[in-house]
């Protein structure tokens, strides 16, 4: 009975001696986060051409024979060009009335024929040669052109050094707070990223009825990359 009492006195002692639960708990590491941007400008290399076949007859039956023979002259152009089948991708097919113009007030709509549009989606290796591509698809029967895009075929080289650029951003901004603070930087503790290259300009285009040279200028695009660090901070 006596060694019980001399081994409850000897753990109340040692809580007493303890410093509180909150006082052990390890206080939360200092730090500061900060974000960075970085951005890289790159000649386009890939061009993307929005091109289609608009056509109208009295039967729908016929408005779609003659929207299929034109697409089809379209797509030999195309081959012709050299433009590979898996670069080429239909995008868009319609049937829709057409109706007359009315003359007087509440007359019933009348269809007095169809339109059909068959649109396609090239992509072009190379944005020296949209111009010619262009012409092409006018000459063969293309009287809808879109609009033009221009990208980057392998984005990451350009990406990898925005990314440089971004924490080179973010470790100058932290170091004069840390500085001004009077404190240092320690370790990195978290990067987190937001990319978005920012696409080529889409160049909107009327629709087209004859051929002519075509000057494309493609320009530059930027990539930007935000870059958000968290460093630990020390005396």
């Amino acid at each position: 009975m006596r060694s019980t009492w001399q081994s409850l006195a000897a753990l109340l002692a040692a809580l007493a001696l303890a410093p509180p639960f909150a006082a052990r708990a390890e206080a939360p590491q200092p730090s500061l986060t900060v974000t960075g941007t970085g951005s890289v400008s790159a000649a386009p290399d890939t061009g993307r051409i929005s091109a289609g076949v608009v056509t109208e007859a009295r039967g729908a039956a016929d408005a779609v024979r003659t929207n299929t023979a034109a697409v089809q002259q379209v797509l030999a152009a195309l081959d012709k060009a050299g433009i590979p089948k898996k670069d080429v991708q239909t995008r868009g097919f319609s049937v829709t009335p057409v109706f007359a113009n009315r003359t007087r007030p509440n007359e019933a709509p009348e269809i007095v024929g169809y339109r059909v549009e068959n649109t396609l989606e090239v992509s072009v290796q190379g944005v020296d040669k949209v111009g010619s591509v262009l012409d092409r698809l006018v000459a063969a029967g293309a009287n809808q052109l879109g609009g033009i895009s221009f990208s980057l075929g392998d984005p990451d080289p350009s990406l990898d050094e925005a990314r440089r650029r971004a924490i080179a951003d973010a470790r100058r901004k932290a170091e004069l707070y840390a500085a001004a603070a009077g404190v240092k930087l320690g370790r990195v503790l978290r990067i987190e990223e937001e990319s978005a290259p920012r696409p080529g300009p889409w160049v909107p285009m009327a629709r087209m009825e004859a051929s002519a040279p075509v000057p494309v200028a493609p320009g530059q695009l930027e990539l930007a990359v935000t870059t958000t660090v968290t460093w630990s901070l020390e005396p």
